[in-house]
């Protein structure tokens, strides 16, 4: 079946090809249903029938099938269907426009360091979530990971995936040579430990634009990957400060014992880097938001799926001292969380309480539905950064991230209740 001689895809109705790879082709498809874009990625049936791959390509559609509704993470392609019909083999995905990484790994189109550190958080923490379902990608490469807006990323293409929670056969073999780790060379038993290996790669080469190991064949190349010694990053673009070489230098290193051994290592040692040096970046990274957010108590409830979809659909304001950012009488459209700073509720010049980090402020325009009115005036007694939150933005947010800020605030308000009943009582 080739492009030009059918116009839909099972009920998805072609748009245009978007690319092809040795083995399938993927196409933009609308989804009426749904009434979405997708992408389908559309298996050949040559293939699938040949003798001697037919049957690794079978068991490679159906390890990413498997997975359709599975790994469900802002950082993820989601997969939204998967079919197997005799003449049409076909998984259907979430549609990302922006291409993928490949094209910021040359010389003349680098990241800025810190958009790097940006892109790598984002896909520990994706790869990280992906592993708690014992799921190890074993083909993390820039090709397979999509650039939705900036350094907005998804991973993609589980396909090699080896489901760890499954009893079906792991293929052995399955990577990029460039980006597989030694054990994976040596055929070994495998962990997250290779995926994190594979993200150093492409964090080198993000960071460089080339390789960190070069030859001509896949047997030089896998002697260099076992025996030899990539140089520091820092050689290669003289900006790069130590931390960062430290960092991928661990996760490249072929020792086992020496290279993180979990996700939260890696992602402990990123956010380090992304609030503690002055790195090129364009504005505040996603990484420093995220990991603020995980320090602050109202969002200890809030799982990392949750936490990111926040980051995304919040405000960062930073308010001078002495401003007046909520005043009486007017209407509540937004309310906030304190990051850092204080502020000071009064009422008829009369302070009614005083708000510090990880404290809510003006949330009766979310308790009141948006209808409320402000029934005092908030001042920033010191400089003051808030998380700002449109009660609208809030309304059409997930159901369970919904869920987490009006349990957040049940909490809040038994706590207040307690709090006064023991005024009271001493009074």
């Amino acid at each position: 079946m080739t492009e030009g001689l059918f116009n839909k895809i099972g009920k998805y109705e072609v748009i245009k090809k978007l690319g092809d790879g040795a083995t399938s082709s993927v196409y933009l498809a609308k989804d009426d249903f749904n009434n979405r874009l997708v992408a389908v990625k559309l298996v050949s049936q040559e293939a699938l029938r040949d003798e001697t791959r037919g049957q690794l390509m079978h068991r490679l559609f159906m390890n990413e099938a498997s997975l359709a509704g599975k790994l469900s993470h802002p950082h993820i392609v989601e997969i939204y269907d998967a079919v197997a019909y005799e003449d049409n083999t076909y998984i259907v995905m979430e549609y990302v426009p922006g291409g993928t990484l490949q094209r910021f790994t040359r010389p003349d189109n680098l990241l800025a360091i810190g958009d790097v550190i940006e892109v790598i958080y984002k896909c520990v923490k994706a790869l990280e979530f992906a592993s708690q379902l014992g799921v190890i990608h074993r083909d993390i490469k820039p090709a397979n990971i999509l650039v939705k807006d900036n350094t907005d990323i998804k991973v993609t293409d589980f396909g090699s995936a080896a489901v760890l929670s499954t009893e079906r056969t792991v293929v052995d073999g399955i990577g990029t040579p460039a980006y597989m780790s030694p054990e994976q060379h040596l055929n070994k038993p495998l962990n997250l430990q290779t995926d994190i290996y594979a993200l150093g790669v492409v964090m080198f080469q993000l960071l460089t634009g080339r390789l960190p190991f070069v030859a001509d064949n896949i047997a030089g190349l896998a002697n260099q990957i076992l025996n030899g010694a990539p140089p520091l990053p820092s050689q290669l673009r003289a900006d790069i400060p130590k931390q960062i070489d430290d960092m991928v230098q661990r996760a490249m290193a072929r020792d086992q014992t020496v290279r993180y051994m979990t996700w939260e290592q890696f992602a402990r040692d990123l956010a380090a880097i992304a609030s503690g040096l002055p790195l090129p970046k364009h504005g505040v990274l996603d990484t420093e938001k995220f990991n603020t957010l995980r320090t602050l108590s109202f969002f200890r409830s809030f799982g990392d799926v949750e936490l990111w979809e926040v980051v995304r659909f919040s405000e960062w304001v930073d308010i001078a001292q002495n401003e007046i950012f909520i005043k009486e009488g007017e209407s509540g459209k937004f309310f906030g969380i304190i990051v850092s700073g204080e502020a000071r509720v009064i009422r008829k010049r009369r302070v009614l309480s005083v708000l510090k980090a990880g404290e809510s402020v003006g949330e009766m325009a979310y308790l009141g539905g948006g209808n409320s009115t402000r029934s005092a005036d908030v001042i920033a007694v010191t400089p003051l950064r808030m998380v700002r939150i449109g009660v609208r933005q809030l309304e059409v947010a997930s159901e369970i991230c919904r869920l987490n800020f009006d349990r957040t605030y049940l909490r809040i308000l038994v706590e207040r209740l307690a709090a006064a009943n023991s005024k009271l009582a001493g009074i």
